[in-house]
């Protein structure tokens, strides 16, 4: 288990990731949007852009294994 908490509820971190892809066009890129909207719920751009690259993965739109098909 894990020896840290979760500092941002699932709700924020899903509306914050939302922001994101919404406000993507937006900007000259990913990063730059990212950095936009870190600070408006006082996370890192890294954080904000860890959660992105979870949600691509968990749907399919990145390389990697999703966390359902790591439990046993």
């Amino acid at each position: 288990m894990s020896k840290t908490r979760n500092k941002f509820s699932r709700d924020v971190r899903t509306r914050a990731v939302g922001l994101v892809l919404d406000q993507e066009a937006e900007h000259p890129s990913r990063w730059s949007a990212i950095q936009a909207v870190a600070p408006k719920i006082s996370c890192s751009a890294q954080t904000l852009n860890d959660w992105i690259k979870k949600v691509e993965v968990d749907s399919g739109h990145r390389g990697g294994i999703p966390p359902s098909c790591l439990r046993r």
